[in-house]
C-alpha cells in the first residue's frame, strides 16, 4: 500500500506548478510549496503513510466539519439548521453574496465562511476553543495538537472579509454575543496545526458508525462535505473523486468513506477554488487505484 501512496505522489507532484499558495494570508504565502504528504486509517487499524506525511500545516477550512459535530452535539441538529442550511452554492467560499438579499433566509450551508462561523457561534462553553481543542485531540489520538500563533495573528490582521460577514450575520440575526469574540475563536481554530495523519484519523472517526449515540450527526456531517466541502468545485469532485471531503486553504484534504477509512492528504499549491490542486490529483489517482467512490 505504501509503494502505491508513494507512486502516486511521483505521479502528481509536477501539479504544484498548477495554482498559488494562500498568500492572503500572508503566513501561510511562506510555507514551502513542495512538500507532499498522504496517510491513510483505516476500520481494522492499519495505517499508511508516504511522502512527508508528518509535516505540520494549520487545518484552515477543514475545521468547519468538527466544529459543526460540535455545535450539532450541543444545540440538536434542528436548531443549528435553523440558522444554517445544507444546500450546496455556487459562489466561493469567502462570499457575501446574496447574504443580504430578503429572500435569503440563511447561509448556504456551514462550509462556507458564513455558515462556519454561525456554526462556531453555537458552541457552547466560556472557553469555545478550549473545547474545540480538546476535541480535536481526542478524536485524532494527539494530545499534542496546538494551533499556530503566527498563523493565528495573520489571519486576525487580514480577517476584515470574515468580519464582514460575521456582523452581518450578526445584523441579520443568525449569530448572537460578541462578533470579535466568535471571530477570535474561528481564527484559532482555522490555526489548528496537524499533519496527514491527524486527517486520516479524523476522516475515521467519522467513518466509524459503531458509536449508535452519534451516527446521526457522522451521516449528516459525511453528506454535507459530499455535496459542499469542496467549496463551489464539490460537484465535479464528486463525480471525479466521489469521496466525501473537506479542503482547507492550508493545503490539506480530510476524506472519510463510511465504515471504511480516513485519509489525509496534504500539498499547499491552491487551485482557482481553494483546493489543493496536487491534492485533488492524488485523490483521484487513490479512487482508480482503491476503487473509492461512494456513488
Amino acid at each position: 500500500m505504501e509503494k502505491i501512496l508513494e507512486d502516486i505522489i511521483v505521479s502528481n507532484e509536477h501539479l504544484k506548478n498548477r495554482g498559488s499558495l494562500a498568500d492572503y494570508i500572508p503566513a501561510l504565502g511562506r510555507v514551502d510549496p513542495n512538500k507532499i504528504g498522504i496517510s491513510l486509517a483505516d476500520i481494522d487499524g492499519n495505517i499508511y503513510r508516504a511522502g512527508d506525511w508528518d509535516h505540520k500545516f494549520t487545518i484552515q477550512s477543514i475545521s468547519k466539519v468538527l466544529s459543526l459535530m460540535l455545535a450539532i452535539m450541543d444545540n440538536g441538529e434542528e436548531n443549528v439548521f435553523k440558522r444554517v442550511d445544507y444546500e450546496a452554492t455556487e459562489e466561493p467560499f469567502n462570499t457575501m453574496f446574496k447574504l443580504d438579499f430578503p429572500q435569503t433566509l440563511k447561509p448556504a450551508n456551514p462550509m462556507i465562511n458564513a455558515g462556519a462561523i454561525v456554526t462556531t457561534s453555537l458552541i457552547k462553553g466560556e472557553d469555545k476553543f478550549a473545547r474545540i481543542l480538546d476535541f480535536y485531540r481526542k478524536i485524532s489520538g494527539n494530545k499534542d495538537l496546538d494551533y499556530n500563533r503566527e498563523v493565528y495573528v495573520s489571519e486576525k490582521k487580514t480577517g476584515d472579509k470574515n468580519r464582514s460577514i460575521a456582523y452581518l450575520m450578526k445584523a441579520r440575526g443568525f449569530i448572537e454575543g460578541d462578533v470579535d469574540r466568535i471571530l477570535d475563536v474561528y481564527f484559532k481554530q482555522c490555526s489548528i496545526e496537524v499533519n496527514t495523519l491527524d486527517l486520516a484519523k479524523i476522516g475515521l472517526f467519522i467513518a466509524d458508525r459503531s458509536d449508535l449515540n452519534t451516527n446521526q450527526i457522522k451521516k449528516l456531517t459525511t453528506a454535507i462535505m459530499a455535496s459542499s466541502g469542496m467549496y463551489n468545485f464539490s460537484g465535479k469532485y464528486a463525480v471525479e473523486v466521489g469521496v466525501p471531503s473537506k479542503s482547507g486553504v492550508g493545503g490539506g484534504i480530510v476524506a472519510t468513506l463510511p465504515n471504511k477509512m480516513g485519509i489525509g492528504v496534504y500539498s499547499p499549491v491552491l487551485d482557482e477554488y481553494g483546493n489543493s490542486s496536487v491534492g485533488f490529483g492524488i485523490m483521484k489517482d487513490l479512487e482508480k487505484s482503491l476503487t473509492l467512490s461512494i456513488y
